[in-house]
């Protein structure tokens, strides 16, 4: 598999390049998916479109089990820094986040299994705006699941760059691999006086300190040390003059966790720290908008791609990964079947790490054939054991 894989390197890296040229933000993928549909229509393999908007999905086999392998289609909102042949093409639009190596690796995967089809059906989801939502608070993994793409799954399998890990290796990780992410607006409110008379208002700018206090001991004070989650407060406004008592804070912030019960855990405390506005004779308003769940890797499809990246690429090559606290949308992919999601070390051995999401973000190319081969080498054992 890694022999016939490595042949197709410089296919692999002509798509990676082409798609890295004419990036394309989150449902907007159209000149993406295009090229999609057409090099799977080249492998004889059938495919429908408008998945999510502007995902694709190709279909391998018939019957059952099913598989599905993913990759993400979509670009990131920022300028460009690299000097390369293939450096993006258009305006303040990049693939700083390795989407165009997640194409051209499930493509790579697709040629490979298609080449000598495993029993059952493999299903290949390029799917849209994995990096935001749309207006209506959707992101694309969200959609592909309320279509109904992943009800009738055995299995679900997905692939992100890791620029941490070198060319050649795999991380690995039974359990929650990345945190939930959940948002919160919130505004205390005061009463407006003149600066000089400040005890004839509420000062909602002190009330904030307070809250803002409360909401940063949180984690330290109700959440257990063994446990991980943060709170975060990215923005505050409020103010109109400075000889005005506020009469209204505005307040951001981000809420990251690994479990369910402390997800709603976090919830009610961050209602419980805006309340102190209440206590200082003032109130406050908060919202909060439910992002994307934890990704929690099976532990039998995880171990099943283990063996597979231990045959692929020798012991080494399995490297077991810590969770981190970003977001992945492939949590709601695998919300109704099991899923398991590895990370593809795409960083060039003795060099220092890229940045993911910077404008110098750049990946291995020596990476597409491995991620290709162990997405159809997992793709095809789960099958080969589900089979049986």
């Amino acid at each position: 598999m890694l022999e016939r894989a490595r042949s197709l390197q410089a296919e692999l890296s002509d798509v990676r390049r082409s798609l890295h040229r004419r990036p394309e933000l989150g449902y907007r993928e159209t000149a993406t998916a295009a090229l999609v549909a057409d090099y799977l229509r080249t492998l004889g393999i059938p495919f429908k479109t408008g998945i999510a908007k502007t995902g694709v999905i190709g279909y391998l086999g018939e019957g059952r089990p099913v598989v599905m392998l993913r990759a993400d289609m979509d670009a990131l909102q920022m300028q460009e820094l690299n000097d390369v042949p293939y450096a993006s093409q258009t305006e303040g639009v990049m693939h700083a986040c390795g989407h165009d190596a997640h194409v051209a690796v499930l493509l790579g995967a697709a040629k490979l299994l298609a080449q000598d089809p495993p029993p059952g059906q493999v299903r290949f989801l390029f799917q849209p705006s994995e990096e935001g939502a749309d207006d209506a608070g959707k992101h694309g993994g969200m959609r592909v699941m309320e279509e109904g793409h992943v009800d009738d799954l055995d299995a679900i399998f997905g692939m992100h760059s890791e620029p941490k890990l070198p060319v050649g290796t795999i991380g690995l990780r039974e359990g929650t691999l990345t945190f939930a992410s959940d948002s919160f607006y919130g505004a205390v409110l005061g009463r407006s006086s003149h600066g000089a008379r400040p005890h004839e208002g509420i000062d909602a700018i002190a009330l904030a300190a307070q809250v803002v206090v409360a909401l940063n001991q949180i984690v330290s004070r109700r959440v257990a040390p063994l446990d991980s989650a943060a709170v975060t407060v990215g923005t505050i406004n409020g103010g109109t003059r400075l000889n005005i008592v506020a009469s209204r804070v505005e307040l951001s912030g981000t809420i990251r966790s690994a479990k369910q019960e402390t997800r709603s855990l976090l919830k009610a405390e961050v209602e419980n720290a805006f309340h102190i506005a209440r206590l200082g004779g003032g109130d406050y308003e908060l919202r909060f908008d439910y992002g994307l769940p934890a990704v929690v890797n099976d532990k039998a499809l995880t171990s099943l791609a283990t063996q597979v990246v231990e045959d692929l690429l020798g012991p080494a090559g399995a490297v077991p990964c810590d969770p981190v606290m970003a977001s992945e949308d492939f949590s709601f992919l695998q919300s109704k079947t099991p899923g398991c999601f590895l990370r593809l070390g795409v960083g060039t051995p003795g060099e220092t790490p890229r940045v993911i999401h910077s404008p110098t973000f750049d990946v291995d190319e020596a990476a597409l054939p491995i991620g290709a081969a162990v997405l159809a080498g997992v793709a095809r054992r789960f099958l080969a054991q589900a089979s049986r």
